[in-house]
């Protein structure tokens, strides 16, 4: 076994590719979740044998009261915490700036950026050695929209997952003395559901996969590879590493 792994916003799209990989490479699962209960256990049901234990959890990331108490929970039910990815995040109906709200805003960076730190600050005070924990990794799931910027689109979004970068880089340096590794990967267009909230219809996704280079929209399981092998020992020389899974966009 590798130990225990957290996967936030897990139970569809790349979170669920994410859970499937590390179960196959050895992880015992937290599988957390905000609302989609039913897919939630329906993943949970399909990766857990006698030999591994996974473990469903409901909690808004934005809301720290939720997260320490669904890290309580890891505590108490599965044990020390071997594995972190900040997976869980949202994507907004596209819009220009001039019409965005406040209200927006603030859930946007609630979620995909302050969710990211609650949890990472809770896996880091499990894991660093220096507090008596056994190291461990963490990695962020970013988006190219981070570099592109994603104008006319989601500017707010993009700036959003640009501080995740910023943090997988500065928390990288910070922890890794103390056993953790941090690291992130930036999806491309992946061909999940999540495009739906964007308000992207098929035609649109056909014609943004081809302009891509390789020709077509990437697919979970190909991030989910690049999570597993920055979790793994063979990345054991990474650090503060954000790896473009793109297809050359």
């Amino acid at each position: 076994m590798h130990g225990i792994a957290l996967i936030t916003g897990a139970g569809r799209g790349i979170g669920a590719a994410i859970a499937r990989r590390l179960a196959a490479a050895g992880y015992e699962l937290a599988l957390n979740y905000a609302r989609d209960r039913e897919s939630a256990e329906a993943l949970a049901a399909e990766l857990r044998r006698p030999e591994r234990r996974v473990l469903c959890l409901q909690a808004d990331v934005a809301d720290e009261g939720q997260v320490l108490s669904m890290f309580e929970r890891i505590d108490a039910e599965l044990g020390p915490l071997a594995a972190l990815v900040n997976n869980a995040g949202i994507v907004v109906p596209g819009a220009r700036l001039v019409d965005m709200d406040l209200a927006r805003w603030q859930r946007l960076f609630n979620v995909n950026v302050i969710g990211a730190l609650l949890c990472s600050r809770e896996a880091a005070r499990r894991m660093s050695t220096r507090l008596g924990g056994r190291g461990g990794a963490i990695v962020n799931i970013s988006s190219r929209a981070a570099q592109l910027g994603s104008p006319g689109l989601y500017v707010d979004y993009a700036a959003s997952k640009g501080a995740l970068d910023s943090l997988t880089m500065g928390l990288g340096r910070e922890l890794i003395e103390e056993g953790i590794r941090v690291n992130g990967v930036r999806p491309g267009i992946i061909d999940t559901e999540i495009h739906q909230t964007s308000g992207l219809d098929a035609e649109q996704l056909q014609v943004a996969a081809a302009q891509i280079p390789i020709g077509r929209l990437g697919r979970a399981e190909e991030v989910a590879e690049a999570v597993a092998w920055l979790l793994s020992d063979a990345a054991s020389y990474i650090v503060g590493a954000t790896l473009d899974v793109a297809g050359g966009r």
